[in-house]
């Protein structure tokens, strides 16, 4: 019996209002009903606006011109509502927390059905199913603001399910996660596959879909420019998927680079009862600079009864890329806070060459580019935010020629797409002459060339002699990029 064909795309076009150039040009695919499809390609390449086309944010939300034809679940893409695909279309962000409508788990799975009108009896046992299905009993009850990163994707996937969807449609959903929290999303979507769900994946990150994944369309410039089945794929050499721009599709080579770098331990687990007497972290030789930021016995946290934990020793110095990894909601969030001297710690010394600095010190010294960098970003222009923390108007205009940011610099930096804001902060620290410069997952949903670009940034921050931090879950930025990784957890 021939396969149902869930999704037909023929000739699809569109172009966002104010654009002169489509996002997507004479996209024509079919995806089977129970198939899993994944969508790769440098950022900008269209992978995410042919998602909006899929649930119907597009047109719908992000105006401008359609033209071709996409059906999804017998619906035509343009025409059908926002309303006639929610129930068929089940949607998962890069950051789940742009999806929310609830400040409680258990009301945001609920939410769903309650805005289709569904009974409360059915409902309350659809979070029940749902809660046991995907293992989010412990999750339920709880405040969105207390999850970490994998908690609150699951809780994301979990009500993008509650509606028994035709169509899971990610985009990104990796981006801000742990090994752990990865392999928890791994286990969940081949669940979901399992009973027959079609899944349209938009992702970077490759390795950890391999075995789920039955076809791959490589998106170039808004087209779709090459189409391989599952074996296809993985014939392709990490050389040739280099080439095009992808990320690596084995990462076996890059983690046992990441256990040559790690440190001894440095960090004892208070929250778990189990103190260790820890390990003097490896020095890094023959540094490049005398600056040193040494942590001591340093118990982080926000209030004595429930710290989190306690940093035996802990060095950093200049002229060096120093990676700090862990699970989501280990603390690495906290830690930075109190080396930036944005929290004070609750016990213990920081010291700099030898003497100990305040909280106040610290923020004298610190620049923190932040996860989500919209919380920082306060110029009018990205100009006039790059000199927030310059006086040199050539070291200005030499730093945005060399981040690619001249064409944008008379825009309003919010105006900007999301790499193009980072790459904003990531100026401001280029330009900072403050010592300590913090970067709090810097390559989180972007291609292997801008990650590679990231890369070169903090290594030209490494040649100035500046203490370089970096928090990321990237196997290949903290293999390739960082000096020494301490490993929190």
């Amino acid at each position: 019996m021939e396969d149902k064909i869930l999704i037909s795309v023929k000739n699809l076009t569109f172009t966002y209002q104010g654009m002169d150039t489509p996002a997507i040009k004479d996209v024509s695919m079919d995806i089977q009903e129970g198939k899993c499809v994944l969508l790769c390609g440098k950022s900008g390449c269209g992978k995410t606006t042919m998602t909006r086309v899929m649930n119907g944010l597009v047109p719908a939300f992000f105006k401008g011109e359609l033209s071709g034809e996409c059906r999804v679940c017998g619906l035509e893409c343009g025409s059908a509502t926002v309303e006639d695909l929610v129930p068929v279309v089940g949607s998962v962000f890069q950051n789940p927390k742009t999806q929310y409508f609830n400040t409680n788990t258990t009301a945001e799975l609920a939410f769903p059905c309650e805005n289709m009108g569904i009974a409360p009896h059915e409902i309350a046992d659809r979070v029940k199913a749902c809660a046991k299905k995907y293992g989010l009993e412990g999750l339920l009850d709880r405040s969105i603001f207390r999850l970490s990163g994998g908690e609150k994707q699951k809780i994301a996937f979990g009500a993008a399910t509650m509606l028994l969807p035709r169509l899971l449609v990610l985009d990104e959903p990796t981006s801000n996660l742990d090994a752990g929290a990865v392999a928890a999303l791994h286990d969940m979507i081949v669940e979901m596959k399992g009973e027959g769900m079609t899944i349209v994946l938009a992702e970077h990150r490759l390795a950890w879909a391999l075995d789920f994944v039955d076809e791959y369309y490589f998106f170039k410039d808004g087209q779709v420019k090459e189409h391989y089945s599952a074996e296809q794929f993985m014939a392709l050499s990490d050389e040739e998927l280099a080439c095009k721009g992808l990320r690596a599709a084995r990462l076996e080579t890059y983690r046992r680079t990441l256990e040559e770098k790690v440190c001894g331990k440095a960090v004892a687990e208070s929250r778990l009862g189990g103190v260790d007497a820890g390990e003097r972290a490896v020095e890094r030789r023959n540094s490049v600079q005398n600056t040193e930021l040494r942590l001591c016995d340093v118990t982080i946290g926000y209030n004595k009864k429930t710290p989190v934990y306690t940093v035996r020793d802990m060095c950093f110095r200049g002229g060096e890329i120093v990676g700090i990894m862990g699970h989501n909601g280990v603390g690495k969030s906290t830690l930075i806070r109190t080396m930036t001297g944005l929290i004070k710690p609750l016990s213990g010394d920081i010291l700099r060459n030898g003497k100990k600095q305040r909280a106040k010190d610290m923020k004298k010294r610190s620049f923190l580019v932040m996860q989500d960098v919209n919380y920082q970003l306060f110029g009018d222009s990205v100009r006039d935010e790059i000199m927030l923390d310059t006086q040199d108007k050539e070291v200005c205009e030499q730093v945005l020629e060399a981040l690619g940011l001249m064409p944008y610099a008379d825009r309003h930096p919010m105006s900007l797409s999301g790499v193009q804001k980072q790459r904003t902060a990531i100026a401001s620290a280029m330009v900072s002459p403050k010592e300590l410069i913090v970067m709090d997952e810097p390559t989180s949903g972007l291609d292997r060339y801008h990650m590679e670009q990231v890369g070169e940034f903090i290594q030209e921050l490494k040649r100035r002699g500046k203490l370089v931090v970096v928090i990321t879950h990237d196997e290949e930025l903290a293999a390739g990029w960082c000096d020494r990784i301490y490993r929190l957890g």
